[in-house]
């Protein structure tokens, strides 16, 4: 298993346009990609991070030379409201433990 990590950040003013943007985009172009397991959604301050889960490497590279992917992306990059860059790290899933249930 494959953990896949974007960061970036916003404009705390235009925080909750980002919030909707990933949910109602981002969540739904993630789950329709093959080998996707499923993702978290993290904030601190003007920091965001979506650490998404995938079968393998061959899974998370479809997703990075996906239409729909690169798609959302020139999306939410033309909304505004992300602040600098971003970067993406990716790592093999050595352990894991998460209640039943967690949201």
């Amino acid at each position: 298993m494959i953990m896949r990590i974007w960061r970036t950040r916003v404009d705390q003013a235009r925080a909750s346009e980002y919030e909707r943007f990933a949910a109602k985009e981002s969540l739904p172009m993630f789950r329709a990609q093959h080998g996707f397991l499923g993702l978290l959604f993290g904030r601190h301050g003007d920091d965001r991070i979506v650490t998404t889960l995938w079968e393998d490497h061959a899974a998370a590279d479809a997703l990075e030379s996906s239409a729909h992917y690169r798609e959302t992306v020139a999306r939410i990059t033309a909304a505004g409201f992300l602040v600098g860059g971003s970067e993406v790290e990716r790592f093999e899933v050595h352990g894991s433990h998460l209640p039943s249930g967690s949201r």
